[in-house]
């Protein structure tokens, strides 16, 4: 059913979420997983433009990247995994549909409506973006230091 697995990846806590999840599907049908993450910050989305050398947060990214495709291959899933640049939910969308993916799942926040409304949401843009179906698994709420 699922032959290509995209997971959207941001280098947080919460992206054990939905590897977590996902990995013991990928493993009954034998999905190939895509992890993938965009780079959003001034000199991602201006490497091209300006002529600009990788950044440390760019090359702290693709470090990350290639952690989580090894751990992954280690049990033996087939991964591969691709740094892009720019916005978000329309990176994701684009390759998404030019990898021929038939799943994007992704961890959420569930940050509640004002928040997203005013941080906005990668997983709603995207929601509205494409036509390839989505898996949305809420991470936890991370723990306070309060007693």
């Amino acid at each position: 059913m699922y032959k290509h697995i995209l997971i959207p990846l941001e280098n947080s806590e919460t992206d054990q979420t939905i590897i977590n999840h996902v990995k013991p599907l990928a493993k009954t049908m034998g999905s190939k997983i895509t992890f993938v993450h965009v780079a959003d910050g001034f000199v991602a989305r201006n490497i091209e433009n300006l002529n600009l050398a990788e950044s440390e947060e760019m090359r702290a990214d693709a470090a990350y990247l290639k952690k989580c495709s090894e751990e992954l291959s280690r049990e033996g899933l087939t991964v591969e995994s691709k740094l892009l640049c720019g916005e978000p939910a329309i990176e994701i969308n684009k390759i998404s549909a030019e990898m021929k993916c038939d799943l994007i799942a992704m961890a959420t926040h569930g940050h509640g409506f004002v928040k997203d409304l005013i941080l906005g949401s990668v997983a709603e843009e995207l929601r509205h973006r494409t036509d390839i179906p989505i898996l949305m698994i809420r991470a936890p709420k991370a723990k306070s230091n309060e007693k």
